[in-house]
């Protein structure tokens, strides 16, 4: 390790040398109250920015040990230093000066919802951020007086500023620490009280806009409130007594006019999958953690999944006990989804009827008298939303705006009405009873199995120097190949985008044997999550791992699914 008089030295004696030169300041450095490392320089202005790290003894930094006592509460932690950080680089950082990302500090992004990250580290030992810096340059030419006031003076400044306990508000850091906990506590209480969901009296569900997750503030907000039919209550380690409605296991239906708040709720419980940070209005919005929303999705690739619940008899005899297509419709889709979903593992399915495929929902009773069911392949999704939960325990939370055909099928239904929900279910039930013979269960046989499938190690083969990378949240490059991810609603971060092109990488180098199934791969791999940290999946080794955040395995599995290289066999 070097002294940061080494570094002062090495940055003056490369002052307007070429760029390439900065490649010489890699390494640590003492700063006395913390360490710098510099793991990554990058090769140009223009190119991805140098990878750096700053580490605090713990025995300096003063956290006390219970707020990092759990995984719960360490991740919480996690997460509020690297906001700190960030927020810390906004006040001392002088920001954007010369070519390219010359100058830039930036750390992880943190957005609504708290989730791991490789962004920071917290332990006995010590504390670590770990953070991007664009070395700076006056075209190519190194600008070492800049790098030296970034290194000097800025640096220790946003150092000084977040990760030492005694500089931060340590009562928002525990209310964070304590929220998180808590969110915790009730989700794995959800099972023993017999629910798929919660969402608290007060929660605010509206978001601010189309483009914005933060709350609705402005106009007319109004705080939920649970039905009294639906109404339960927690005792939670430490906000205690909490009350709210419970969405029992079932088949749940959310009715209503349009603009009245039914695909918000249901957004809510989509995003209730996560940890929220305090303020957020759904912090006590929980969910299931392996809920999956599903979707129609034409156009996506197949390979090799029974459908057959769903489509029979296809023209010219395709087989859909191993269904496979390049360009699938929106009916073939939505059925792969939901089949994909029970094969990763879920235990809940949200669906919206306004981005469902209409022929995969329901035939009423007036298609079926035109149009034979020898010459319809599809068993439509409500004559097997039953069997879904009967069979197989998985229940279903559905937002019907024009299908009141479902009431038949629903064990409770919930209208949303200015905002508020209320408890309908006996109405609907009396209204389905009343045209109980307008329309035919066409369901035939069970469905009560699930067919599982073995990636096959060919699918995943890349050549030398071949790319890995994520684009936003829409899109992974593996390879030459391009994975299309923008109907998997449930990412919320890039970072997590990132993580999933690793962790393929990685899952094809130590897993995918031709032996396991797609689902015992992507628990392998989240076993070594759970035992090293995100920074196992990392190509960096002993360094900035790179940006990640932690996905679900039901994203895992999504992105693997969508891969047009995949080759699988099936599990017989």
């Amino acid at each position: 390790m070097s002294s940061r008089e080494e570094l002062r030295s090495r940055l003056l004696g490369i002052d307007g040398r070429g760029y390439g030169a900065y490649k010489s300041i890699a390494g640590s450095y003492t700063f006395g109250y913390y360490t710098l490392f510099i793991d990554h320089v990058q090769s140009d202005p223009f190119a991805p920015p140098s990878r750096l790290r700053v580490r605090v003894e713990q025995r300096l930094a003063g956290f006390p040990p219970e707020l990092y006592s759990t995984t719960p509460r360490r991740i919480a932690l996690e997460d509020f230093l690297v906001r700190q950080f960030g927020q810390a680089i906004s006040r001392y950082s002088r920001g954007h000066r010369g070519t390219g990302k010359s100058g830039l500090i930036t750390v992880a992004h943190c957005g609504q919802e708290i989730l791991e990250r490789t962004g920071a580290v917290v332990n006995k030992q010590y504390v670590e951020v770990r953070f991007n810096l664009g070395m700076p340059a006056r075209g190519r030419t190194i600008a070492a007086r800049e790098a030296m006031c970034i290194f000097f003076e800025e640096i220790p400044a946003i150092v000084n500023n977040s990760l030492f306990y005694k500089t931060l508000d340590a009562s928002a850091l525990k209310k964070q620490v304590e929220l998180v906990e808590d969110q915790k506590f009730l989700r794995a209480s959800l099972d023993e009280r017999g629910l798929v969901a919660f969402v608290a009296n007060g929660s605010i569900l509206p978001r601010e806009s189309g483009v914005s997750d933060r709350p609705l503030t402005r106009g007319r907000v109004i705080p939920f409130q649970s039905p009294p039919e639906l109404e339960v209550s927690f005792e939670l380690p430490n906000r205690g007594t909490v009350t709210g409605m419970g969405i029992p296991r079932g088949i749940t239906l959310i009715v209503g006019g349009g603009y009245h708040g039914k695909s918000t709720l249901l957004r809510a419980l989509e995003r209730g999958v996560y940890n929220h940070i305090p303020g957020d209005g759904r912090e006590l919005v929980i969910t299931v953690g392996d809920a999956v929303k599903i979707r129609a999705e034409d156009g996506r690739s197949v390979e090799k999944v029974d459908i057959s619940p769903f489509i029979n008899n296809l023209p010219h005899g395709q087989d859909t006990r191993s269904f496979s297509t390049e360009n699938a419709s929106g009916s073939t889709s939505q059925a792969a989804n939901i089949v994909e979903a029970l094969e990763a593992g879920t235990r809940l399915l949200l669906l919206d009827e306004d981005t469902s495929a209409t022929n995969f929902m329901i035939r009423d009773g007036r298609m079926q008298e035109l149009v034979a069911k020898e010459h319809e392949p599809i068993t439509p999704f409500i004559d097997r939303v039953r069997q879904l939960y009967e069979h197989l325990g998985v229940s279903t939370v559905l937002v019907v705006g024009g299908s009141g055909d479902y009431f038949a099928v629903a064990d409770r239904v919930i209208m949303m009405q200015n905002y508020i929900p209320m408890d309908v279910t006996r109405r609907a039930r009396e209204i389905a009873f009343r045209h109980r013979d307008e329309r035919r269960v066409e369901a035939v046989g069970t469905f009560n199995r699930i067919t599982y499938r073995i990636p096959l190690p060919v699918s995943f083969t890349l050549e030398e120097r071949a790319r890995v990378k994520a684009r936003g949240t829409d899109e992974i490059i593996y390879g030459h190949m391009d994975i299309d991810m923008q109907n998997v609603e449930q990412l919320v971060d890039p970072a997590q985008l990132r993580a999933i092109a690793e962790i393929i990488r990685y899952a094809a180098k130590n897993y995918i044997d031709g032996k396991r199934t797609l689902r015992e791969v992507v628990l392998a791999v989240m076993e070594d999550i759970d035992k090293e940290g995100l920074d196992v999946v990392s190509p960096f080794k002993g360094q900035h791992p790179g940006d990640y955040a932690r996905p679900r395995v039901q994203e895992i599995a999504a992105a693997i699914n969508r891969y047009r290289r995949l080759k699988v066999c099936q599990l017989l």
